[in-house]
């Protein structure tokens, strides 16, 4: 009878070896998941701040005034205003001054342009002798109502959104992309 006995030992044995390995893979899964999660919830924070630049936008400026839409009724040559514009970004409040310059399109109507450059963002003023934009960095030639002309310049001067507020012209100074051919607004 003592065969029987050691018999009955083995398999309770292997049972209670059986039970212990499927509890220590439950809790080696237990384990594993949760370091899972705990890495997925870490890299969240990681993830954001890489992709940020991509979609970030700075805030819309608020409108500056140019003055008295009057004033520039008799507007022959491009006339350069200073605006003052301000931003707020988070609790940041900054306030710059920006030239821009006030031009008559082919029907007429007022036309505010960027003095800066689509090529690659160099200062544009405008030369009385030449009546033309001229870009001292690259050579880019823009004519009076912002078109180009030559340069390497993928595109015109970039027109600024205007409005009329009770006689006066507004406007509201965005930023461009560079090196495009179309004009797209980055901030």
């Amino acid at each position: 009878m003592e065969p029987e006995t050691s018999t009955e030992n083995e398999v309770e044995q292997g049972s209670k070896e059986a039970v212990l390995t499927a509890r220590r893979s439950f809790v080696g899964i237990l384990v594993g998941v949760g370091t899972a999660a705990v890495g997925a919830l870490l890299a969240v924070p990681l993830v954001r701040f890489a992709l940020y630049p991509l979609f970030a936008r700075a805030t819309n400026t608020g409108l500056s005034d140019l003055g008295s839409v009057d004033s520039f009724s008799n507007l022959s040559a491009p006339l350069q205003k200073m605006i003052s514009i301000s931003q707020r970004d988070g609790w940041r409040e900054s306030v710059s001054e920006k030239p821009v310059y006030v031009v008559k399109d082919a029907q007429g109507r007022l036309k505010v342009l960027s003095t800066v450059c689509p090529h690659l963002g160099c200062e544009v003023p405008w030369n009385t002798q030449k009546q033309q934009f001229f870009c001292p960095c690259h050579g880019s030639a823009f004519a009076a109502d912002g078109t180009r002309i030559a340069g390497p310049t993928p595109r015109g001067l970039d027109s600024l959104d205007t409005t009329v507020q009770n006689g006066h012209l507004m406007v509201r100074y965005q930023y461009f992309r560079q090196l495009v051919p179309d004009k797209e607004v980055v901030g």
